[in-house]
């Protein structure tokens, strides 16, 4: 199966360094991604992560709006400016920045959450709150029913 799929939760190590699932890292290195393209998610308490797959939706977006607008420079801001790119090291781990923990909430573990063309980098009891909300949402999507807010 194509795409980032199920969820993992790992602990960081003593230096902060935490494994990437190896179905995630396999999926990049399909991608031709070295490393981690990572920034502050916009709904969740969470962090967007991928490769070209990921960037590529970006820039597909940035393309619907006229360069030198405010729309246009907010949202290359948001998804570009304040970005990360992790290098993954030969053992499959990558080493959390300050920006990523504080965004997340994240002390000593991490659930990666496929998304299929992207993943989402949580703190383990934000993302079992979330995905309860979210299975929420989607059933009121598929059920054509007005859907509620899904919370963070």
């Amino acid at each position: 199966m194509a795409g980032f799929v199920s969820h993992y939760t790992n602990r960081l190590d003593a230096k902060g360094r935490v494994s990437v699932p190896a179905p995630f890292r396999q999926e990049l290195a399909r991608d031709g991604f070295e490393g981690l393209y990572c920034f502050p998610s916009l709904f969740q308490s969470a962090v967007d992560a991928g490769g070209h797959k990921l960037v590529d939706q970006i820039q597909k977006r940035l393309e619907g709006f006229d360069t030198l607008t405010l729309d246009h420079d907010a949202l290359s801001t948001a998804l570009f400016g304040a970005s990360e790119t992790l290098k993954i090291d030969g053992e499959g781990r990558v080493m959390l920045s300050d920006m990523i923990r504080e965004h997340a909430g994240i002390a000593d573990q991490v659930t990666f959450v496929g998304q299929g063309y992207k993943f989402q980098i949580w703190q383990p009891e934000r993302f079992r709150a979330h995905q309860a909300d979210a299975m929420k949402h989607a059933l009121s999507v598929l059920s054509g029913k007005a859907p509620a807010g899904v919370s963070s």
